[in-house]
């Protein structure tokens, strides 16, 4: 496995630390964007591995999937559209307190164990395993 695809590994592991740390503090706006990130990431190692060229600077979890020529099995797929729509509103919120009362600690928490899901079946993907 190249260094730089080992980076994007070890940044997605360290987002995903984040997003607990973020839960254990009761910031759950916070939470879903960093599972976003630590998602984004993970797809960003598989398309450096293939392409060995830096994965495009876009957060867009469809359009980076498609580019790995990631096929998410179907009870993964729905999710990653869901957190792929959430992460615009976390990222560039037009009213905070509204933001923040969408993401409860339920749904921050739905996301994360969501996420972990997805991030481990990410790491079964064989361009990872060389």
């Amino acid at each position: 496995m190249r260094k730089e695809t080992e980076n994007w590994i070890a940044g997605s592991e360290y987002d995903i630390n984040t997003a607990e740390h973020m839960f254990t503090t009761g910031r759950y706006l916070y939470v879903v964007f960093m599972c976003h990130l630590s998602i984004e990431k993970s797809i960003k190692a598989i398309i450096h591995e293939v392409t060995v060229k830096l994965p495009p600077k876009s957060h867009d979890l469809i359009y980076l999937s498609n580019l790995a020529g990631i096929q998410f099995p179907e009870s993964l797929l729905d999710f990653i559209g869901k957190v792929n729509s959430a992460s615009i509103v976390t990222r560039y919120p037009e009213d905070i307190a509204k933001a923040v009362s969408a993401y409860p600690k339920d749904i921050a928490r739905e996301y994360f164990d969501k996420t972990k899901e997805v991030l481990e079946w990410l790491k079964q993907d064989k361009r990872l395993k060389g």
